[in-house]
């Protein structure tokens, strides 16, 4: 059997995945755009119908790229931490660690206030929720520890401790109309060391 032969009888899992056409691409990435507007909207059970009439495409182009509403919300899900390691990764080198942990915790509020629906236990918890968790873990972390060495930041903070107060923020800012910028601050006030 010649190589061409083996291609056309090998089982399509082994088969390297073909690159999308360009009016497919432009479409995958027009439903992603569409997707995480709908989603911060209308949370995770937005109208994947819905989406489909936004992105202009019919609900086939949909389903082919994303043939369940999960694999559209992990999706999704792995656009925003590509955006939140973007963000992050500066603030990892910054001369002010203090300031680092600030702007990130700012960002983090922002970031979670828009994603509430996708991000409030709507995902199960070993797929990409769980991931999702686990990337800002560690940004946090990262730069937690920075500002503590620097000796900007309480030695006794625990990371948990940390993010379990920014959750609170960002559960706050969905309930009423509060400005998240000035309880992160109230909150670093009682993080930062004095004297």
């Amino acid at each position: 059997m010649n190589e061409a032969d083996a291609r056309r009888t090998a089982p399509e899992a082994t088969r390297p995945p073909r690159p999308m056409r360009a009016d497919a691409r432009r479409n995958y990435e027009r439903l992603l755009a569409v997707a995480t507007e709908a989603f911060s909207e209308h949370g995770a059970n937005a109208s994947l119908d819905d989406i489909a009439k936004r992105a202009e495409v019919g609900p086939g182009t949909l389903y082919r790229h994303f043939p369940t509403r999960q694999l559209l919300l992990e999706a999704v899900v792995d656009r925003w931490l590509e955006s939140i390691l973007a963000e992050a990764e500066p603030l990892r080198e910054s001369a002010d660690p203090g300031e680092a942990l600030a702007r990130w915790l700012r960002r983090l509020v922002s970031h979670l206030s828009v994603f509430r629906g996708v991000t409030a236990g709507l995902l199960p918890t070993d797929g990409p929720k769980q991931s999702a968790g686990r990337v800002l873990h560690s940004i946090a972390e990262d730069l937690l520890v920075r500002a503590q060495q620097a000796g900007q930041i309480r030695p006794d903070l625990t990371v948990s401790e940390m993010t379990t107060l920014i959750y609170g923020i960002t559960w706050a800012c969905g309930t009423k109309p509060v400005d998240p910028d000035r309880l992160v601050d109230l909150v670093l006030d009682g993080l930062r060391t004095h004297g």
